[in-house]
């Protein structure tokens, strides 16, 4: 067995815990560390040495169970464990790769090949030109196969770029024994990766951007079975953006030309697949309210009824709904706040100059005073490609009507001022027709429910989503784990799941999916100034229950920020980290940055 898959299947060695405990995917703590995910045989490198100690930052997740092997499960995430890398050529985000065999009660973790300062075999077989990657996807075929798809930021090589190429890649693992080998070696060796899609060199984003991508694999037994579908958000300068849609039929060695599918929309992101038992492949996505064209939000989809070859001319709106767009007005000390360890990023809302989507400090602050990373309204879709009614789920998040409110402040959620209550709505595409604007799925007089997620297999359906009910500190008027004296409010968040069957008139009750809250409010991006907690949550149905994964920050080490621009904060507000800085070099550098202040972590557990 080669030294690299040995690593990966020795399940006792890793992170454990039991049948219902929440579970952490990124070892990055000196105790199991990353290994190599590539198959073969190699000692590693300065990357996943420092990726095994660093207690580094991992959000925006993906989980998804084998097809074949309900107790293999792969997961990924943005993963910041190479940013400190002995090499400053070797810092960046990659995608990694988490491997359990055995449903999520432990996880090996690693990264996809072809990172900067990759050095071994499947190096060679990756083909992607970028100083990091992020928004991972992942997908599996029933042949043994598994793809993670990313968006790749930066130049190879030159890290320090301000260049962001936006290229879109997909990587494929298989089974080294082939499709008829155990299932046990599902997905276990890297065989190579493709750029399908290139964005422009421009700086900071003017360029062809391609962002949000989505992937989805035919799976149905039919013509088209096998064939993998990507879809994903272009954003080209200071233009509108589009949803364009791609496909593999050689298991993601090949892809066609990309092309447009959301045509005269504008203002579109958030693209999500599902195909259904027929092979009808559905691209749903968000349609955001943009005042140059007085649009307003929705869920808009496109149908293709030929594996992906070709769509209908014009989309269709499944339902409208008033977003929930977390936003503030710029009130730091230098400018509009940026995320400069997010790849700050185009889209939503769109507010207007002098806009901020998330706030922290100094340069990052906002007038409000308040803390909080991005929230944005978002749609994601799936189906249950057994299922002969050929029916696709839609979940998405939004403003609950009437309970819209002044904020009293510069916070919003609709526009500056004017904040809301968000939950969570469900309804459906039945072949290809949509069946309106849905209903919520559990409705609350407390508590905000964001980042919805969805799966269906074998009859059931399984929902999961952010929620803040015990949030001490909940208002209409401010955002989640927040007081109104601008301080933490504790464990405002955590992870709440239902599922009903597919006739069923009804969601059970919600329950808690996590076993602890955590706060996302940590101050631990942009130089230490400002929270991000990315865009998604993800759930895969596994038997008849699902597995969950979210980002958290139960391990986060908080602290005091010894800057200046702290000293406006007449009482702490909680939501600085552990960090060591002097005023010998200007407080520049952080002395202790693998000290647990950046520690964000990915966690999993069971779901109804």
């Amino acid at each position: 067995m080669a030294a690299g898959l040995a690593l990966l299947a020795g399940a006792a060695s890793a992170t454990t815990a039991g049948a219902g405990s929440d579970t952490r995917l990124t070892n990055d703590n000196g105790t199991t560390g990353y290994t190599y995910s590539g198959g073969d045989a190699y000692a590693g490198d300065e990357v996943l040495t420092a990726c095994s100690t660093d207690r580094e930052r991992q959000n925006e997740p993906a989980v998804e169970a084998d097809p074949r092997n309900s107790s293999l499960l792969l997961g990924s995430s943005n993963d910041y464990c190479p940013v400190l890398a002995p090499s400053v050529q070797n810092q960046n985000i990659w995608l990694g790769y988490y491997r359990s065999s055995d449903g999520g009660s432990s996880w090996q973790s690693s990264l996809v090949p072809g990172y900067p300062g990759d050095t071994s075999p499947a190096s060679t077989r990756a083909q992607v030109n970028a100083a990091s990657s992020g928004d991972p996807v992942i997908a599996w075929d029933t042949h043994g196969n598994a793809y993670f798809g990313s968006e790749a930021s930066g130049v190879a090589a030159n890290n320090l770029s301000k260049k962001t190429n936006g290229d879109i890649w997909v990587g494929r693992y298989k089974n080294p024994l082939g499709e008829n080998g155990t299932p046990a070696r599902d997905a276990s060796y890297f065989a190579y990766s493709r750029t399908i899609a290139n964005g422009s060199q421009a700086p900071n984003l003017l360029g062809k951007f391609n962002d949000k991508t989505s992937i989805e694999v035919d799976r149905t037994g039919g013509g088209c079975d096998g064939f993998v579908y990507f879809a994903y958000a272009r954003f080209t300068g200071n233009g509108t953006p589009g949803i364009f849609f791609t496909r593999s039929t050689d298991r993601g060695n090949t892809w066609s030309n990309p092309h447009v599918i959301s045509n005269t929309l504008k203002d579109v992101q958030f693209p999500d697949i599902a195909v259904t038992h027929d092979g009808t492949v559905t691209v749903t996505w968000r349609q955001i309210e943009s005042k140059r064209a007085g649009e307003t939000d929705a869920v808009v989809y496109n149908v293709s009824k030929d594996c992906g070859q070709t769509f209908l001319n014009q989309p269709l709106t499944l339902a409208n709904f008033v977003h929930y767009d977390l936003q503030d007005r710029v009130g730091g000390s230098s400018g509009t706040p940026v995320d400069s360890g997010v790849r700050g990023e185009t889209g939503t809302p769109d507010a207007g100059s002098g806009a901020a989507r998330d706030c922290g400090d100094g340069r990052d602050a906002c007038l409000s005073g308040y803390t909080f990373f991005r929230q944005d309204s978002q749609v994601r879709s799936t189906a249950d490609q057994n299922d002969p009614s050929n029916t696709v789920f839609v979940v998405f998040n939004a403003t609950k009507p009437n309970t819209e409110t002044s904020t009293g402040t510069t916070y919003g959620t609709v526009t500056s001022g004017t904040g809301s209550q968000s939950g969570v709505y469900f309804t459906t595409i039945t072949n290809g027709v949509g069946q309106g604007d849905g209903t919520i799925v559990d409705s609350q007089d407390t508590g905000h429910q964001f980042f919805p997620d969805v799966a269906a297999k074998n009859g059931k359906l399984h929902l999961i989503w952010w929620d803040s009910r015990h949030d001490a500190g909940y208002s209409r008027t401010r955002p989640p784990g927040n007081t109104s004296a601008r301080t933490t409010s504790g464990d405002a968040l955590e992870v709440y799941g239902t599922s009903k069957g597919y006739m069923a008139n009804a969601f059970a009750p919600a329950t808690p999916v996590t076993d602890r809250g955590t706060n996302g409010n940590f101050e631990q991006f942009d130089g230490r100034r400002v929270p991000f907690a990315g865009d998604y949550l993800w759930v895969t149905a596994v038997g008849s229950g699902a597995y969950v994964v979210w980002t958290d920050w139960r391990n986060t080490v908080a602290g005091d920020d010894p800057r200046p621009f702290e000293t406006s904060e007449t009482v702490p507000d909680g939501f600085d980290v552990h960090q060591c800085r002097t005023a010998a070099d200007n407080y520049a550098s952080d002395t202790c940055q693998s000290a647990g202040g950046k520690d964000q972590n990915i966690y999993g557990n069971s779901a109804p």
